[in-house]
């Protein structure tokens, strides 16, 4: 490793600096709303089961099938970002998915509770994976896991906001005019996106030699230090040789394991918090704000493992250690004490959140060069199986046992194959120093 990206200069800093502000401010922003949108049906459905009369086996699948429409469009949408850039790409998203968030008021049955989450999929395919794709552009490997540190805890923000707001727009605006709490949260909560989809049509650049905010001498710094990150690893020459990648699948496996992990959180705590509460009486308020907790935590462990881990340029063993406590927490969540089902959401959650930071990290420095958009997105389409299924099975088992248990068992034994996957073939950064320097 060079000199350059283990102690850049106070010049270097200082572009960075400045990227940080420019650019991963609005992509974070961006996910925090996107990560809104996604999850605050958990909070929704403790309203709107009763109202539209959905059973936990159609929420299970309406939750999961907004990950249907992530995956057919996924790999679509990245290739798409190739030929007409970030900000024409990202604007899109933004505002197609704030309009179809927005109809989510009209939900009145099984069917349309499909539809419009299919098309809220479908429409904000390609935002996480063309971030991803985009930050190489714009950081070196060094500085990798900071910046998706960053993205991750946008993730965790939302979930932070996503409770306390939802909840309090579904208590106190509960049939103001026509419409029901839910109905109002939908709508208040998607307006934001719209209008950022209007901002980064206007302000993102799509590579730094657009950017007018950094001078010709910064640029050349920029792309000195970004140099090693866009050699192309010689296996991936064709599309077709990212199947023939061992480490690849080992990253797929951990990837779709964790983020089913995620999702089981994201969609049932507020039902888990719920049921561990003695007779059911904590309030939507009281669920909001306990739900915030668990995230929290998540913004503080992304941080420092993120740095720890581009300090050591380790990825593989702080992928694997998080892996395991995650699936012990989720073992525990179910349980009928309000004190140690939160607790063992957080540990859960700080966990799976942390590994994605790290994760992400150990991905793009493996996958590198002008295929590196479309094995990004084929990995983003697998894990997003792991969104599907998440959801999908744990509300099949919850009714038809009654319980959460059962499914969340299943969740954990998969997050432990992809960690135990990632310590056996995961890349190392012997993997990525080798294809460096051919």
């Amino acid at each position: 490793m060079s000199t350059t990206l283990a102690t850049p200069s106070h010049e270097l800093a200082t572009i960075y600096r400045k990227i940080n502000w420019r650019i991963l401010s609005l992509l974070t922003l961006g996910y925090v709303l996107a990560y809104m949108d996604r999850v605050n049906i958990a909070f929704a459905k403790l309203q709107m089961q009763q109202d539209i009369g959905i059973s936990e086996a159609v929420y299970g699948l309406a939750a999961g099938i907004l990950f249907i429409g992530l995956m057919l469009f996924a790999v679509p949408s990245n290739l798409l970002l190739l030929k007409i850039g970030a900000r024409k790409t990202f604007s899109r998203i933004m505002i197609l998915w704030g309009l179809t968030s927005a109809a989510m008021l009209f939900v009145h049955d099984a069917y349309s509770f499909y539809v419009l989450r299919f098309l809220l999929g479908a429409f904000e395919a390609g935002y996480f994976p063309g971030v991803i794709f985009y930050l190489t552009y714009w950081y070196s490997e060094a500085r990798t896991a900071r910046a998706i540190s960053f993205i991750m805890c946008a993730a965790a923000l939302a979930g932070i906001t996503a409770g306390p707001l939802s909840t309090w727009l579904m208590t106190h605006m509960t049939n103001i005019w026509i419409l029901k709490g839910w109905q109002w949260m939908f709508l208040i909560e998607s307006l934001p996106c719209i209008a950022l989809g209007l901002i980064i049509f206007f302000y993102l650049e799509d590579t730094p030699a657009q950017a007018k905010w950094l001078s010709a001498g910064e640029k050349r710094r920029l792309n000195a230090d970004l140099a090693q990150r866009h050699v192309v690893r010689p296996s991936y020459q064709r599309m077709h040789h990212v199947f023939k990648d061992k480490h690849f699948y080992a990253m797929a496996l951990c990837y779709l394991s964790f983020l089913a992990g995620i999702y089981a959180v994201n969609f049932w705590m507020p039902t888990i918090l719920r049921e561990a509460s003695s007779a059911n009486s904590v309030s939507l308020t009281q669920i909001g704000l306990l739900s915030a907790i668990p995230y929290t935590v998540s913004i503080i462990t992304m941080i420092v493992f993120g740095r720890t881990s581009d300090r050591y340029l380790e990825r593989r063993w702080h992928t694997t250690l998080l892996m395991l406590i995650s699936a012990l927490g989720l073992c525990a969540m179910a349980s009928n004490n309000l004190i140690i089902a939160l607790i063992s959401i957080t540990i859960t959650t700080a966990g799976l959140f942390t590994v994605s930071v790290v994760f992400w990290a150990m991905a793009s420095d493996y996958l590198k060069g002008k295929l590196a958009a479309g094995s990004i997105a084929i990995l983003d389409v697998i894990g997003l199986a792991g969104c599907f299924l998440s959801p999908v099975i744990i509300g099949w088992l919850k009714e038809v046992t009654g319980s959460l248990q059962m499914g969340l068992f299943i969740i954990a034994g998969l997050v432990l194959a992809g960690g135990l996957a990632i310590a056996v073939l995961g890349p190392t950064r012997e993997h990525t120093a080798s294809s460096s320097s051919l």
